[in-house]
């Protein structure tokens, strides 16, 4: 009896152990190509910073030499990076989340030609060369959003290109792995890339995936840090002595900044859908002239500070002495991406809406005489409230401006105003700003397939 309890136990411990070793197999199979994709997101995400950030000295050597040059830079380089995405990659215009949305619905829907349209090789390069000709031009865009469909791109041609033996997971599960590590490597955010991936993107259960999904924002992360050093995306505020009754200012500044986030991309999207009923391109051409120049004056007459992403802002508010931005920072820093995101051009607003976001902490802290340290508190809100009029995503938010700055005494303070500022935007709009660009996309998708079936069937009649 004890030898056949000793041969079943044997029997069940080498099948036990078969099992267990094909699932880790099976696992380590299904994790390589996020591995590979995340190591190529990493370096493409540090390439593309590194150049981007050149483009935006590039530009402001340019408005320091002469400030009129504005002038002609503004709508050369802002037309030819709405006339590169117009020549080669359509859909590589704007941000890149919403496009990274509709192609996880696409990929859940197995719409594979439309799923080319938003991720490729392509649509990835368009994305590059754009953005950088619009920062160039001194367009008020950020890169953030952008690396995210990078990312999501490089995602979907590793995907296409595994084996057809090879285990694999879905691919719109590899599609939101991709973009969260490209949110990770943008912004040196892995949690901020996790929760962006729950929060936002993931519509399936992320236990079926999530050893992929973290080790793809780990890698992607870490490669962007080995090559740029362990490096903060704003820096260290000074956040000691706080008052007790900063909080209360907090509800303030963030129902103010979720508020004005929301009607900053409301506008946008209103704008957006207006120039869809253009009939002909030469309409968008002077729409773009117009932008340019409307960009190009405030920046000569009024001040620079409506150029460029605004990180500079960012920092010398958090990081100076100099608190207290001139009366029309704010409104520049509204009207910039509004000008700049409906040319056409690719460039996200990430970055614009974090520097919005400073600044009506900024200001609020002068209306009534705060310290340094509240002042901060308040800014860092400022910029947490405004994405999240953006995004309607309060701890992504709240995640990505808490590892920017490493202040992680402040969680509390930044999440209750992620929450108070995505109540006040549903003030403005039931809608989050990707929402209605990703519904959009869709529905004109949708439209060139009932366009294409048509033809075809008059074709087929002739």
């Amino acid at each position: 009896m004890m030898k056949l309890i000793s041969r079943v136990r044997t029997y069940l411990k080498l099948r036990f152990d078969l099992i267990r070793n094909e699932r880790l197999k099976l696992s380590l199979m299904q994790a390589f190509p996020f591995w590979i994709a995340s190591l190529l997101t990493g370096l493409v995400a540090v390439l593309y910073a590194k150049l981007f950030a050149m483009a935006e000295e590039a530009s402001a050597a340019l408005f320091g030499w002469h400030h009129w040059i504005i002038f002609i830079t503004a709508p050369v380089f802002i037309l030819i990076g709405w006339w590169l995405v117009q020549q080669f990659a359509p859909y590589s215009k704007g941000s890149g989340i919403p496009q990274v949305m509709a192609a996880i619905d696409l990929a859940n829907e197995e719409k594979k030609h439309s799923l080319n349209k938003l991720l490729g090789v392509r649509v990835a390069i368009t994305k590059i060369a754009s953005s950088l000709s619009m920062v160039m031009g001194g367009a008020a865009v950020g890169r953030e959003g952008p690396t995210i469909q990078i990312a999501g791109s490089v995602f979907k041609i590793i995907y296409r290109l595994i084996p057809k033996s090879w285990p694999r997971v879905a691919r719109p599960n590899m599609i939101v792995a991709g973009a969260a590590a490209g949110l990770a490597a943008a912004f040196n955010t892995p949690l901020g890339g996790i929760v962006f991936a729950v929060e936002e993107l993931s519509k399936t259960h992320i236990s079926f995936y999530r050893t992929a999904l973290f080790s793809a924002v780990i890698i992607a992360g870490l490669t962007a840090q080995g090559l740029l050093g362990p490096y903060l995306y704003l820096g260290y505020p000074e956040i000691s002595g706080t008052s007790w009754y900063v909080f209360l200012l907090v509800l303030i500044v963030a129902i103010i900044a979720g508020i004005s986030g929301s009607i900053m991309c409301l506008l946008i999207v209103k704008l957006l859908r207006w120039k869809a009923g253009f009939a002909k391109k030469a309409h968008h051409i002077y729409f773009l002239l117009i932008c340019t120049l409307l960009l190009a004056s405030a920046a000569f007459f009024v001040d620079k500070a409506i150029m460029g992403s605004g990180k500079e802002i960012m920092q010398r508010v958090l990081f100076t002495a100099d608190k207290t931005p001139a009366w029309y920072i704010l409104p520049l820093r509204f009207i910039g991406p509004l000008l700049s995101f409906t040319t056409g051009g690719a460039g996200g607003v990430f970055a614009p809406g974090l520097s919005a976001g400073a600044c009506i902490g900024a200001s609020v802290s002068e209306w009534f005489h705060l310290q340094a340290s509240d002042t901060n508190i308040l800014i860092l809100a400022g910029m947490v409230s405004f994405l999240t009029g953006i995004t309607r995503t309060p701890f992504t938010s709240a995640i990505l401006v808490l590892e920017m700055t490493d202040r992680h005494s402040l969680i509390f303070y930044l999440m209750l105003a992620g929450m108070i500022a995505g109540l006040a935007s549903l003030l403005v709009d039931k809608h989050s700003f990707y929402d209605h660009l990703k519904h959009d996309y869709i529905h004109q998708f949708k439209k060139e397939e009932s366009k294409a079936a048509e033809f075809e069937k008059t074709q087929t009649d002739d």
